[in-house]
């Protein structure tokens, strides 16, 4: 089994964020500074409100923090232009999302197919590629259906095939299992667990489902956009 290495693949210093609302300027995150280390599974829970999701969107590129420093890789993505961060977020994160994100349009292959669409590759080359992430989350006999011919446990397999098509260095989960019945929601942590630990991928994952953190190598907690504690159970 892969485990996670001491070097860290994420590294956030002092990094802070908020919004604007009307007149006021909301604060979200306060002076958050953590390590994610290569290979490791970290599951970000907090009550709502309490800044997981914009800390996993500033992790992931999709926003800017107002101060601190984040690194990704060795790279500040806090200097990038969007341009740039963009091109980066196509190289670097895999997404998966509580509701999916497939295009009802597009079948299984094609949804998985997307993000190579702007790459060099060639048609055989992607086509091996889908074939390939499919395969490893069991929908190779899938791969000519529509979202809407799919359970949500399959659209989600889906997504995480997706995401896996570019080899990403880090996957971020918002709520992976939010939308999937308890046994569609088992066999996705149980995917995530073997990406992980077969393939060392690297996951940093919103969750307010303790049977998701259970799968997590470790957890971190915010409340009030700072860094606590976990609770040691969630009996």
């Amino acid at each position: 089994m892969a485990g996670a290495s001491e070097r860290p693949i994420v590294r956030i210093t002092h990094l802070a964020k908020g919004y604007r609302r009307g007149d006021q300027d909301v604060p979200v995150l306060f002076d958050i500074t953590l390590a994610i280390a290569e290979g490791d599974f970290i599951a970000l829970m907090g009550p709502s409100g309490s800044g997981k999701s914009t800390l996993l969107n500033l992790i992931a590129g999709i926003d800017k923090p107002d101060a601190g420093e984040l690194l990704v890789g060795g790279e500040d993505i806090t200097r990038l232009s969007e341009s740039a961060l963009a091109d980066w977020r196509a190289s670097h994160v895999g997404f998966i999302f509580q509701f999916y994100n497939l295009m009802p349009v597009l079948n299984a292959f094609e949804n998985v197919e997307l993000p190579l669409l702007l790459t060099s590759l060639s048609r055989r080359e992607r086509r091996e590629r889908v074939e390939m992430a499919l395969s490893l989350v069991g929908l190779s006999d899938r791969m000519d259906h529509y979202p809407n011919e799919l359970s949500g446990g399959q659209q989600q397999r889906v997504a995480i095939a997706r995401a896996l098509i570019a080899d990403p260095t880090i996957i971020v989960a918002d709520e992976p299992t939010g939308d999937l019945d308890r046994k569609s929601a088992g066999e996705i942590l149980g995917l995530l667990r073997r990406l992980n630990e077969e393939m060392g991928k690297t996951i940093i994952m919103v969750t307010h489902d303790w049977h998701a953190v259970e799968s997590a190598r470790r957890v971190v907690h915010l409340e009030k956009g700072e860094l606590v504690d976990a609770p040691a159970s969630h009996a």
